[in-house]
């Protein structure tokens, strides 16, 4: 993996797309931070497809219906226990 200053980046963009599709991913930096990654369409496709679902995905994904909640004050409470 290569490093890319920015403006070298942005200079030579056709040739950092050219390097990723040939040889891997090509990192980004920022005033000497890494912000960015380029690398192929194909192994971003693959690394979509190989991801796995997030909590959010697995609870949206099971059943839609109406959950029985009882109505506000239908709940009986125990008695405060005396120590």
């Amino acid at each position: 993996m290569a490093t890319w200053q920015l403006q070298e980046a942005k200079a030579k963009l056709s040739e950092v797309i050219d390097i990723a599709q040939k040889k891997g991913p090509q990192i980004i930096t920022q005033r000497g931070v890494k912000t960015a990654v380029i690398h192929s369409f194909e192994e971003w496709e693959q690394s979509q497809q190989s991801k796995k679902p997030t909590l959010l995905e697995i609870l949206q994904s099971g059943p839609q219906g109406d959950l029985p909640i009882p109505p506000r004050g239908s709940w009986k409470m125990r008695k405060p226990v005396k120590f």
